[in-house]
């Protein structure tokens, strides 16, 4: 396939970019996804999906390991909720063939909205980190969020990574930071399984994938290092940013797909 190197570059910041956002508040998805329908209208969208996470997975495991280093990893909550996303996720993955996923759009919309009045209205919503689970408790929480998120990527996707900050804050008490380090986590874990899909069928295309994910990585690498410079307060900023952006493509896409029905 003999793809124009204008087009590349294209590809190659949009995944940069893309990057940045996932490894703060996840969201790459925005901007990757419909930069690859747009640059290669020809592909199968299989292939389009498989390149998208070929290039996010390297990114978001990049933020993962950099945040392991820097954060004191909540790892009681996080790896069981990594477990059952990755499980979880592909049989999201497996389900999309069964049921209509454009059902979700206006129940994700609301859920959007929710999120981002709660967090408007609530300063001090994430500013701190003090986890309130422990135990049993706390690992089954952390099971059913994990479960249920990573279906939810492997079924739809969109906002994947702000729901789990959201959740991670809200639930179980962390702060912003740390939310986001433990979502960089379980969101390696959706993606694996969601390329341990793509990959072995063929869905994918191997350049413009290592492209982007070489980019992925540089937008990822930028993106943690303000994250830990800047704390909670900034990735509380980024979070509303994106949640708000998700609302309008959202509310977009549920109208569009109502005037079209």
């Amino acid at each position: 396939m003999d793809l124009d190197p204008l087009v590349l570059a294209a590809l190659g910041a949009t995944a940069f970019c893309a990057g940045f956002i996932d490894s703060v508040v996840g969201g790459g998805g925005l901007l990757q996804i419909p930069a690859l329908f747009s640059a290669l209208p020809r592909e199968l969208p299989a292939t389009l999906f498989g390149t998208n996470k070929i290039a996010s997975i390297v990114g978001t495991a990049n933020a993962a390991w950099r945040y392991t280093r820097h954060v004191k990893m909540p790892w009681r909550t996080t790896l069981p909720a990594a477990s059952a996303a990755l499980v979880c996720s592909y049989l999201g993955a497996m389900a999309v063939t069964y049921l209509p996923r454009e059902l979700l759009r206006p129940l994700i919309l609301l859920l959007l909205i929710g999120a981002a009045i709660y967090t408007f209205r609530r300063k001090e919503f994430g500013a701190t980190h003090q986890p309130r689970h422990s135990g049993q408790r706390e690992i089954l929480l952390a099971l059913l969020l994990g479960g249920s998120i990573g279906f939810y990527d492997g079924f739809f996707g969109p906002g994947t990574g702000s729901f789990l900050i959201f959740l991670f804050v809200r639930v179980f008490g962390f702060d912003f930071l740390h939310a986001s380090a433990a979502a960089k986590v379980v969101n390696v874990a959706t993606n694996l399984a969601a390329t341990a899909y793509f990959v072995p069928h063929g869905y994918y295309l191997l350049l413009v994938g290592s492209l982007m994910a070489v980019a992925n990585v540089g937008g990822s690498f930028v993106g943690t290092r303000l994250a830990l410079k800047n704390g909670s307060a900034f990735v509380r900023t980024i979070f509303l940013f994106v949640v708000s952006a998700l609302i309008v493509k959202f509310a977009w896409d549920t109208v569009r797909h109502g005037l079209a029905a």
